[in-house]
């Protein structure tokens, strides 16, 4: 089996793959429909921490914290179909919540290679390596936003992957950043692209700049545009 050499980066357009899952056939395009997504691989069904991680992604779409962010989930791994739809049933035991996103079964490994998932030393009986935990965030014509790559032992932060898509959708509609540990609410730092000028006009609530020894006033904050 060959792997994805060059890798593929953020920026990148992922390819609208077709694939089976435990909702049954669908395409990357025709899932997403234009939205932002969340594609999360997992190392294999049946094991602790992979049920842990999908059963808070139940919770959290039960709750509409990705729906209220105009976000849709899928999951991916090496397993088929058949594992998946049983393995979904410990996860709703185990989570209380209802499992509403498909989980993509690449048993063949098409996916997961194309996009870097697999593990150099993790492998399955056969001998074929599994994936790791991959985190892609997607915006709406498919680009990648965010990559982020756990080992099998460390279950995913949702929090902080929330966190991410909130600043990541601060910067898309309002020419923010976010500073070092922010959360939806608190102040953003305007970009560097947009000039004193087009900041009063475009960041009503008004900024302050940051007195530094450099005297560049380059450290601009706003209230968050978008509370």
């Amino acid at each position: 089996m060959t792997r994805n050499v060059r890798g593929i980066t953020l920026g990148d357009k992922i390819p609208d793959f077709a694939f089976d899952s435990s909702q049954g056939p669908l395409s990357l395009k025709q899932y997403f429909d234009g939205q932002w997504g969340l594609l999360c691989s997992h190392p294999d069904d049946y094991t602790p921490i992979c049920t842990t991680e999908l059963g808070e992604l139940a919770r959290l779409d039960n709750l509409g914290e990705f729906s209220k962010r105009h976000v849709k989930v899928i999951g991916l791994s090496c397993n088929d179909v058949n594992s998946h739809q049983g393995w979904i049933k410990d996860i709703e035991a185990y989570s209380g919540h209802q499992v509403n996103y498909p989980i993509i079964a690449d048993k063949n490994r098409v996916i997961a290679s194309e996009l870097g998932m697999l593990s150099s030393d993790d492998l399955d009986k056969a001998g074929l390596p599994l994936t790791v935990r991959s985190v892609f965030v997607l915006g709406p014509d498919l680009s990648i936003k965010l990559t982020l790559t756990y080992p099998a032992s460390t279950g995913r932060n949702f929090v902080e992957i929330l966190r991410v898509i909130d600043s990541l959708q601060l910067t898309s509609n309002y020419s923010c950043a976010t500073p070092v540990n922010w959360v939806k609410g608190e102040k953003a730092c305007i970009v560097p692209t947009v000039s004193n000028e087009d900041a009063a006009h475009k960041f009503p609530k008004g900024y302050e700049i940051e007195e530094l020894p450099s005297g560049k006033g380059y450290l601009r904050f706003t209230p968050d545009p978008s509370a």
